[in-house]
């Protein structure tokens, strides 16, 4: 059986990361004690008070006993002095957790976090982290689940994934599993795993059309469509694509250093080096004809076009049109 403390307050204002915890506890509670040994305060029955009685009532509960309490935040120090009480004189074999869904004002009180500590419990804050440092927290969560992930990967994970950290953390447990963690993690690889199937072959497709090579863009297109994807959300990754390099190939006829158009993609370093080359042997010109013809392609495929011809047959005809 493993080792509890008798008590533990886990707050603040990740509260996605809370609730993981709390189902965590309650899962293990009801795999060591069953139903019998878990006492559950919510809501309106989740007062000082009503936490003190229960821990100093008799209980006829065989082995470990779970206490899990909700709403500490909304306590205040002058309410604690039962709980205070009955903490410093905790049962044996009993554990009580306090979980306080930390927001503005409403923060587990200071009196509580010093009574779970002269009981010898545990204190769990759970913050979230700002945007612009989840980089360096995916980097550290990474590390825990043993993954190297460099700067670039992380930057580009947040961006695939979102900034919500529990799936972020998500994200690099699939990592963990589905990688070789000793050669470390790069932003390709970043952009091969986590990026859905369907947007990663229509970046194929765009990244053909903008290099000018038809066939290729034609097989992935084909691909894409025999494997079940519908046209307007392809349309929707291809023409994102294009308009990137259209104002890629811009930014260079205005004299901007690839360098420094490089830096403001939002993509892996080679991704972005052959994005840059196939912007400038395209032009800008012809980029700008190409995002004409996709956004006339996406009216088409939404029911905004005239011609009789099918989906398919508008998408392979403009295909060849943008890549000749």
């Amino acid at each position: 059986m493993p080792a509890f403390k008798p008590a533990y307050l886990v707050h603040g204002d990740d509260h996605g990361r809370i609730a993981e915890r709390r189902a965590r506890l309650r899962a293990l509670a009801n795999l060591e004690s069953g139903a019998n040994g878990l006492e559950l305060f919510e809501g309106e029955q989740a007062t000082p008070d009503a936490v003190a009685a229960s821990l100093a009532a008799m209980t006829l509960v065989l082995g470990w006993r779970f206490v899990i309490v909700d709403g500490a935040e909304r306590w205040k120090d002058k309410e604690l002095e039962s709980l205070e009480r009955a903490l410093g004189a905790i049962p044996a074999a009993t554990t009580v957790a306090f979980f306080a869904r930390e927001d503005g004002r409403a923060k587990a009180p200071a009196r509580l976090h010093e009574a779970v500590r002269k009981a010898g419990g545990d204190i769990s804050a759970q913050s979230s982290v700002k945007p612009w440092e989840l980089p360096k927290w995916v980097v550290a969560r990474g590390r825990e689940l043993g993954l190297e992930i460099e700067p670039d990967a992380a930057r580009a994970l947040v961006r695939h994934v979102g900034e919500r950290q529990q799936r972020l953390l998500r994200e690099l447990e699939k990592l963990a599993l589905g990688t070789d963690a000793e050669t470390g993690i790069d932003a390709d690889d970043v952009e091969a795993l986590t990026a859905p199937s369907a947007e990663r072959k229509a970046w194929t497709v765009a990244d053909a059309l903008v290099a000018g090579d038809g066939p290729a863009a034609v097989r992935a297109y084909l691909a894409l469509r025999a494997q079940g994807e519908r046209l307007p959300g392809l349309l929707y990754w291809i023409s994102q694509r294009v308009r990137i390099a259209h104002e890629v190939a811009d930014a260079l006829d205005a004299g901007e250093p690839p360098a420094q158009i490089k830096r403001r993609l939002r993509m892996p370093a080679r991704a972005a080096d052959r994005l840059i080359s196939d912007a400038r042997a395209s032009g800008a010109d012809r980029l700008r004809s190409a995002t004409c013809e996709i956004a006339d392609l996406e009216l088409a495929s939404r029911g905004g076009g005239s011609g009789a011809a099918s989906e398919d047959t508008s998408a392979l005809l403009a295909i060849r049109r943008i890549a000749a």
